[in-house]
């Protein structure tokens, strides 16, 4: 449970001031005041010059007065100015860039007031933008490392190229390896627009209600040549009609990002199998593959940007596929989940609300 959680099942003080405390100022007032009547009582007493009768009583008040004045002064400093003075240098701190500030509260967890809400949330604030600056630094390391690998095979084979004595298969050859690593730049840069655009949700959906099962099937023949090129058997287990409102073109890249791994990583002779069921709250799309699998360390991180499990096949895509995916089916109230055993393949499972209501237009 988060920790914002457990402060709603507390109690959070609203006075730094309690009553218990204005109970000690006026008991103690009340002390005072009953010691001064009794000065003055023993003072007629034993009658001593009115002068002493008159300095003593005030001196008497001057020492509560002072006393009294110093433990505010201390109790304001321990209560509102230190705890205030660290959050105005660890805010400085922040201002500078510094993400590791941790501003300790002043009370114990079972004793929080506002003011230590206000530190935790502050705290907390700190810590989700360290995480966003440390994303943004890797993303901005990760985006220069993806294109820095085609840009250089283009110039590599731009001068192999100008090289005198090369033959027409070579120079075709070289052309076709520039042309790849052209489109894969491209993909690149597409891929980080669209991912930019769904997160800052400057791309919003286009909401239709169609039939996914005619989609998945038009996708599937998309790959008809890789499959074939891989002798990759193909299992479909596909309804005849399932109909789901989402964008189109959007829910396309999801199909075509699982379809287009699942071959990737499935060896030559392998399997790839595409299920879809429904009822009536959801429509199930499965995609399952025989390939190489994911371990337990990468299988938390396979949604995250520029992340690539299998190094060897990292010259076949650039670790934005999956983020896209994950974006894509947040958008629409979708879910993405994934079981996977190395060596013996994975499988995605896509989970879609089902529509309610008949193809638009028709």
């Amino acid at each position: 449970m988060k920790k914002g959680d457990d402060r709603q099942d507390k109690k959070i003080k609203q006075d730094r001031f309690p009553t218990s405390l204005f109970a000690i100022y006026l008991c103690v007032l009340l002390l005072m005041s009953g010691i001064h009547i009794g000065l003055i009582v023993f003072m007629g007493t034993v009658q001593w010059n009115s002068v002493v009768q008159s300095v003593i009583p005030i001196l008497y008040w001057a020492l509560i007065a002072l006393g009294l004045t110093l433990y505010a002064k201390q109790k304001m400093r321990t209560v509102y100015e230190e705890p205030m003075h660290k959050l105005a240098e660890a805010t400085t701190k922040v201002a500078q860039g510094d993400f590791s500030v941790y501003v300790p509260t002043i009370h114990t967890a079972d004793k929080l007031d506002y003011l230590d809400v206000m530190i935790l949330d502050f705290n907390k604030m700190v810590e989700e933008l360290g995480s966003i600056e440390t994303i943004k630094t890797d993303f901005v390391s990760n985006v220069s490392h993806e294109m820095k690998t085609p840009i250089a095979i283009i110039k590599n084979y731009a001068e192999l190229l100008q090289m005198d004595g090369v033959t027409e298969e070579q120079r075709r050859e070289y052309a076709a390896s520039i042309e790849n690593a052209a489109l894969r730049l491209s993909n690149l840069i597409t891929n980080i627009l669209k991912l930019n655009k769904l997160e800052n949700q400057k791309l919003m959906p286009e909401m239709t209600t169609y039939d996914v099962c005619r989609q998945l099937c038009e996708c599937i023949l998309q790959f008809e040549e890789a499959w074939d090129e891989k002798e990759i058997e193909l299992e479909t287990q596909i309804e005849d009609r399932a109909m789901v409102r989402a964008d189109a073109n959007l829910l396309e890249l999801v199909w075509n990002n699982l379809l287009s791994n699942a071959i990737k990583f499935t060896q030559p002779g392998g399997t790839v199998a595409v299920s879809q069921t429904s009822d009536e709250k959801y429509v199930r799309v499965s995609v399952s593959d025989t390939g190489c699998g994911i371990s337990k360390k990468s299988i938390n991180h396979i949604f995250d940007k520029f992340y690539q499990g299998d190094t060897s096949h990292s010259k076949e895509g650039n670790g934005l596929g999956l983020a896209l995916v994950k974006r894509v089916l947040e958008l629409m109230d979708g879910d993405i989940q994934v079981s996977s055993k190395e060596e013996e393949g994975s499988t995605f499972t896509v989970t879609l609300p089902i529509a309610l209501t008949d193809v638009d237009g028709e």
